[in-house]
């Protein structure tokens, strides 16, 4: 009798599996054992096509990073650049909140990745910041953005003043205007176009 086919092996079909459980389940969806269940194979199989797990979260990194755009970094001005391509990442990650806490997790040698930091480096120094500076400066950006992700993740907003509005009558009052925004612009959204331009407004080193 022949054996039943199975589905043709291939990397990326590797990582689209990992990244489905993890989407679904979180980090513990990045486990080989797991990925070779869903896929119908003997965890063997995997490793003709990813050499360890490490390799595999990589993979995964660089499936959700390919819709991060770091083309605004080299072909606009600085600042609507950094506005373009931080957009793009927060959309990015959007898609996949889940792999936030896996991928902070584990360093990142991914080449995707590595190119799309070159040209923010690259963009950076073309306006004055100094070599040392800028992994602070991408780390600031990047905290920024995975945090508004993560927030976008959980309830509209964290905290309720109903009770203590004599207490705290300012912060109720702008507790109060929840009810009166238009819900096609969410205070998460909001949130992070203010904090964005905040933060590009001071993006320029200091003289």
């Amino acid at each position: 009798m022949p054996r039943p086919p199975h589905p043709k092996l291939s990397r990326e079909a590797i990582a689209r599996a990992a990244l489905a459980l993890v989407d679904r389940d979180g980090s513990d969806g990045a486990s080989i054992r797991r990925v070779a269940d869903r896929l119908k194979v003997h965890p063997t199989s995997l490793y003709n096509h990813v050499p360890n797990l490490a390799a595999l979260i990589e993979d995964v990194r660089a499936l959700v990073s390919q819709r991060i755009d770091s083309s605004p970094l080299r072909d606009d001005e600085w600042e609507e650049g950094l506005r373009r391509w931080a957009r793009s990442y927060r959309d990015a990650f959007r898609r996949h909140p889940r792999t936030i806490p896996l991928l902070m997790s584990h360093r990142s040698s991914a080449p995707l990745l590595m190119s799309q930091y070159e040209d923010f480096a690259v963009a950076a120094e073309r306006v004055g910041w100094k070599s040392d500076d800028i992994l602070p400066l991408l780390t600031a950006f990047e905290s920024f953005i995975l945090g508004s992700v993560l927030d976008m993740s959980g309830p509209t907003v964290m905290f309720d003043p109903t009770g203590q509005e004599e207490s705290v009558p300012r912060f109720a009052a702008a507790y109060a205007t929840l009810v009166e925004q238009d819900p096609a612009d969410p205070v998460a959204t909001r949130a992070f176009e203010l904090g964005l331009s905040l933060l590009i407004a001071g993006a320029r080193p200091r003289e």
